[in-house]
């Protein structure tokens, strides 16, 4: 499909299934944390998934690119009719959302993906509740005013908690998922405590976590963890990802988790 692009837009190769994406250098552009939490994720076939500040909408088209086999639209699964797109991307700024719509339609995934101009505070009004079974967010990692120029700028509010915090990420998370449901996020692990005790007081238990190294003798500079609803007591400790073997250098273990290999320019966050 043939899709206009607005000025400082570039479309650039997911490497995943012939998947584009629209990016604007004035924006954020999605980087490596995006994608590891997308192979991070179990997803459900046939069940409904929303990512939380879904920014070039990236997530849900790559978790749409790994649900397999693909369930048709109206298909039966489970005594229910599945109908509409099942993968949501919520994002509040509006030319952020319209451009990561602009990216399904490239991709023809209208039919599975939808995009979603709207704020994460305001899930309990927007979307039923115990509605999704699967939730995930990479979302801004930066609490307070450290380091901000102009708060309004896009790549600002990426990156700061000016819109939303970690508290309403994971409440809002907590609101939507159905019983048994699971909530993907990728962090930096300096706030590991808080991210925990957020879950916790929201019903949703630790039950996995991987840590991610830039080098083998370096310190981890992401964390994914994944917290179920209404899950028993116990978390698994996944082996630690390590990004590069020497720079500019991804490790084999990296690229297996992309279908074997890496762009460097899709890959780089702004």
């Amino acid at each position: 499909m043939m899709i206009n692009l607005l000025p400082d837009e570039r479309i650039d190769d997911l490497q995943c299934h012939g998947y584009k994406i629209i990016q604007n250098r004035n924006m954020f552009c999605f980087g490596m944390d995006a994608v590891l939490l997308a192979n991070f994720v179990r997803i459900k076939s046939g069940g409904m998934h929303m990512d939380l500040g879904t920014g070039t909408g990236v997530i849900p088209i790559l978790l749409a690119a790994k649900e397999k086999p693909p369930v048709q639209t109206g298909q039966k699964k489970a005594g229910t009719v599945v109908e509409g797109p099942r993968f949501i991307g919520l994002e509040i700024q509006k030319a952020c959302a319209e451009m990561a719509g602009r990216s399904v339609l490239l991709n023809n995934l209208e039919e599975k993906v939808r995009i979603d101009d709207g704020d994460i505070k305001e899930v309990f009004c927007n979307y039923r509740k115990a509605s999704f079974d699967i939730v995930t967010s990479n979302p801004p990692y930066i609490s307070g005013n450290h380091g901000l120029t102009n708060p309004e700028e896009p790549k600002n509010i990426a990156r700061h908690e000016i819109c939303v915090t970690l508290s309403d990420v994971v409440s809002a998370a907590a609101y939507l998922l159905k019983p048994g449901g699971s909530f993907y996020m990728v962090h930096k692990p300096f706030r590991l405590a808080e991210i925990i005790s957020n879950l916790l007081a929201n019903g949703l238990e630790p039950k996995r976590m991987q840590l991610v190294h830039p080098y083998l003798d370096k310190e981890p500079n992401m964390v994914i963890v994944e917290g179920v609803k209404g899950g028993n007591s116990g978390i698994r400790i996944e082996p630690p990802m390590i990004v590069y073997q020497e720079p500019g250098v991804y490790t084999k273990q990296l690229l297996m988790t992309y279908e074997g290999e890496a762009k460097t320019d899709a890959w780089g966050s702004d």
